[in-house]
């Protein structure tokens, strides 16, 4: 029995794809909604809200008097501006007469500040007073929950090639539960913080693990249909969230409200299989025949007769001894170098561009929701499309050209300088670009790993993309040197990615099933 017969034993007792691949795909992908309500959270729970400096409690002055003598105004961007963190320097347990007849010399920091809730209600930023010289302190929310990700990703890998995805990805989801509670009811931000880092590293690891389940499910074309179906649930959560928000205000009341649904998902312990192709780089026959009994059974098929056969055929190896697989596997010979640092090049060039555009995109100004909404449904045609890319044109090519593609846009961008509509059609056209890069990159990742080290290696590559994500923020500082220059280097980004995709192999046309990689 050659090496492909071997690693296609799966296929060849359940068939490619039945109803029951299809149903175990649907229930994977639901997994993803949590996920992304906690990726897009602090959208609306770090929200940035109005706010001046709130009067003291000792000033006997009506609301209109403080405003009118505390008020501190001055120019900024040609505009004149209000100052919502410094107040006329001036004693303020005097009567209204007395101030108003006293000129002040200077200006002082405020202390407490009052702020408008009327669109988000109570959010992490109002409740923590994060304005003024405390507004960078909002970011590391975000960056906190990242960096999370970056870790969570490669923790994930070593965890769920040593114990199996079911286990990662419902154990993982579990903590996620726990973390998502927790945070809605943390007195203090530093705790806030640990607790976003923390529900990064379970995040990643829900999607990741639940990703390379999805995929060693099926076999032949439906890998790529199979994968990249999996991704939908991303956007509409996306969008699902902003409606969420809208209705239910207030930060700790979303934060239960996008974490409390998840707990219908603990029961699919008791649905969802393990994955048969792990189970048989494990040596785990049994295990293997019993979840394809089930498999086959729903697909109304009987498993062949020499299914048993099949099944110790595929796990012989030397010594029946399940692989150990660790980190430094990635880099022991000079192919896996290759792939993994080509890959982790790609991560970081796709992730880059693919957020730094949602971020541009969410700073167009108008209503957040309406944005958060848009930026969610461009997803979707970029999706569909990706599926006809990969059937037809494999995974190295469509890559190679969309995330090129979109660092080509960015870059026009910054030629076309006074056609505001142009720039803004060129800045849509790298966002499907980049979003269909985003969809064909996990695919043809986990297909260019070994079934024994894929969600290692698909793991792993989330660290530089979450190093990426990280940076994010501080691209859209660099506008305050030079407008041009984000997109200027999310266009160079682009190009970067691309091309590194041309150095990798290609695997459409020449992996029938996920396991032959």
């Amino acid at each position: 029995m050659t090496a492909t017969e071997r690693e296609d034993a799966v296929s060849q007792c359940i068939g490619e794809f039945g109803r029951w691949q299809l149903l175990m795909t649907f229930l994977l992908s639901l997994f993803n909604f949590p996920c992304t309500f906690h990726i897009f959270a602090t959208t609306f729970e770090a929200a940035p809200a109005d706010f001046r400096c709130a009067k003291p409690s000792y000033s006997p002055l009506t609301q209109d008097q403080w405003l009118n003598v505390s008020t501190v105004t001055g120019i900024v961007g040609g505009k004149l501006k209000i100052d919502g963190c410094r107040i006329k320097n001036l004693d303020y347990r005097l009567s209204y007469e007395e101030l108003i007849r006293t000129e002040p010399n200077d200006t002082r920091p405020c202390s407490s500040w009052d702020y408008d809730t009327s669109q988000f209600g109570e959010t992490i930023v109002t409740e923590w007073n994060l304005v003024c010289e405390r507004e960078q302190l909002s970011n590391i929310a975000e960056m906190m929950f990242l960096l999370g990700v970056a870790i969570g990703g490669f923790a994930c890998g070593l965890f769920s090639d040593k114990f199996g995805r079911k286990k990662t990805l419902m154990v993982s989801l579990l903590v996620q539960i726990m973390i998502g509670v927790a945070i809605a009811f943390t007195p203090w931000y530093s705790l806030y913080l640990v607790f976003r880092f923390i529900l990064g590293i379970f995040s990643v690891s829900v999607v990741f693990s639940g990703f390379v389940l999805c995929m060693e499910l099926v076999g032949g074309k439906w890998l790529t249909i199979s994968g990249v179906s999996y991704l939908f649930p991303l956007p509409l959560g996306y969008i699902t969230i902003s409606g969420i928000a809208y209705f239910i205000k207030g930060w700790r009341s979303l934060q239960l409200a996008i974490t409390l649904p998840a707990l219908a998902f603990l029961p699919l312990w008791w649905v969802l299989p393990e994955s048969p192709r792990w189970l048989l780089t494990m040596c785990q026959g049994e295990r293997v025949i019993s979840v394809l009994k089930k498999a086959a059974r729903f697909n109304g098929k009987e498993l062949p007769g020499n299914a048993d056969k099949i099944i110790k055929q595929s796990m012989a190896r030397s010594g029946e001894q399940p692989p150990k697989v660790g980190a430094l596997d990635l880099f022991r010979t000079a192919y896996m170098r290759k792939i993994s640092l080509l890959l982790y090049v790609v991560w970081f060039c796709v992730y880059l561009v693919y957020y730094g555009l949602v971020l541009n995109l969410s700073n167009l100004g108008g209503d957040v929701y309406v944005n958060s909404i848009i930026s969610g449904a461009v997803e979707f045609p970029a999706i569909a499309v990706s599926i006809l890319f990969l059937l037809k044109m494999g995974r190295r090519w469509p890559l190679s050209l969309t995330t090129a593609g979109a660092g080509i846009a960015c870059l026009m961008t910054v030629v076309v300088k006074n056609d505001d509509w142009l720039r803004l059609a060129l800045a849509m056209v790298g966002r499907l670009c980049i979003s269909s890069s985003n969809v064909v990159m996990p695919v043809f990742t986990a297909e260019l790993f070994p079934t024994s080290m894929r969600n290692l290696g698909v793991g792993s590559s989330n660290a530089p993309a979450g190093v990426a994500l990280i940076l994010v923020p501080y691209l859209w500082n660099m506008a305050g040197m030079n407008e041009n220059m984000p997109m200027a280097v999310l266009g160079l980004c682009g190009v970067l990615g691309g091309a590194a995709v041309l150095l990798l192999p290609e695997t459409g046309g020449l992996v029938e099933d996920i396991g032959q990689t």
